[in-house]
């Protein structure tokens, strides 16, 4: 299928013929899509040149015992405590690494990097980080660096030569494949459907909404696209936000996708107020301790994210076989413990595979 920007998608009117006049969409981008394919067979991997960093002369590690820090972007909330604990599990099932986590209380860009700086100051083996911002925390991470320190990025990147490495916990595109996929299950694949965002100008999501029209023109083409609304990642506003899309078009709505952890679950609560659980479909992108009470109700089916706990665990295998240098630029694939081996992707990313969807039958067994 040939590529094509979310502004000429919507032009076109893939989303089964819908008129842009119910909604003006402002966001997106100029970057070209790249739908999976439909019966979920795997993107021919690209062969892209190494572009991350590099330690200055690092001391011999192999298979010595490493002290490592991980710096999240604030500690103390259910998700970094997740990603905390798949650190500490694959430091534990690896018996020779001290792990800990430790950073600001608030996402501040600012107190991360003194964090970091000092950690380099006192003296660590590895750094583990994920960024508040990709381009400012890159000076004391390529420090880091200069001084023979290993350091390897998940969850939020920083500029590819500030780092060896970076665990990414999904791409747009399967991201993208997995929220419509379950839409069109929970919807008998075609119907009205709506968006709430953050805004129409946040880049991740502008990139999901890019590739999940582009996903459902070419795999579930009755889906038909109503409208998307910004809702600021205000638990108020999106609530109001889809109540309105309730009210506005009544029977023709047959689902909402919620784009935040914000908007999800608010969402939810809209539907399950208009008493209209089981008619209209709520599927998005939200933590699952926030859904459990609308997917015990059977108000949801699904929700889609990442396992936080796999996405830590698979950070620290990556430095520790970056420690013993056993990963080298260049490689394919990365073995990570009980995970599997991981593919690399865009030249020193390793990805950690499809997006995880949440249900009644297993949401419970999460704490985040």
């Amino acid at each position: 299928m040939k590529k094509m920007t979310l502004g000429a998608i919507l032009a076109l009117g893939l989303f089964s013929g819908t008129a842009l006049a119910q909604s003006a969409w402002t966001g997106g981008d100029d970057l070209p899509t790249s739908p999976l394919a439909c019966d979920g067979t795997p993107a021919a991997a690209v062969s892209v040149p190494y572009d991350g960093g590099a330690p200055t002369n690092p001391p011999d590690r192999n298979g010595k015992k490493i002290t490592v820090v991980d710096v999240p972007k604030l500690i103390g909330i259910g998700y970094f405590n997740a990603t905390t604990k798949g650190i500490l599990d694959a430091a534990a099932e690896l018996g020779n690494v001290d792990a800990k986590t430790d950073g600001p209380t608030k996402a501040n860009i600012d107190e991360q990097i003194t964090f970091l700086d000092n950690y380099i100051t006192s003296g660590v083996d590895g750094i583990l980080f994920a960024a508040n911002d990709p381009v400012a925390i890159a000076p004391v991470l390529k420090k880091a660096l200069e001084k023979g320190i290993n350091v390897v990025g998940y969850d939020a990147n920083s500029t590819p030569d500030a780092r060896q490495w970076f665990v990414n916990q999904a791409q747009f595109n399967g991201i993208a494949k997995a929220l419509v996929d379950q839409m069109a299950t929970e919807v008998g694949g075609e119907g009205g459907v709506a968006i709430v965002t953050s805004t129409f100008t946040t880049p991740n999501q502008a990139r999901w909404i890019a590739e999940m029209a582009a996903y459902a023109a070419a795999c579930h083409p009755k889906l038909k696209w109503l409208e998307t609304v910004e809702a600021q990642e205000d638990n108020n506003l999106s609530f109001n936000q889809a109540t309105t899309l309730i009210n506005k078009y009544g029977d023709e709505l047959k689902g909402i996708w919620g784009m935040t952890s914000v908007a999800t679950p608010a969402s939810a609560e809209a539907v399950t107020q208009a008493k209209a659980c089981g008619k209209i479909a709520v599927v998005g992108l939200a933590t699952p301790n926030a859904m459990k009470p609308y997917v015990g109700a059977d108000c949801v089916k699904s929700v889609v994210l990442w396992n936080p706990v796999d996405l830590g665990y698979a950070a620290m295998h990556v430095l520790r076989q970056v420690a013993d240098g056993t990963l080298k630029p260049g490689a394919t694939s990365v073995k990570a413990g009980k995970l599997g081996e991981l593919q690399v992707i865009n030249g020193s990313e390793i990805l950690l595979g499809a997006p995880y969807v949440f249900n009644k039958d297993n949401i419970n067994d999460f704490d985040f």
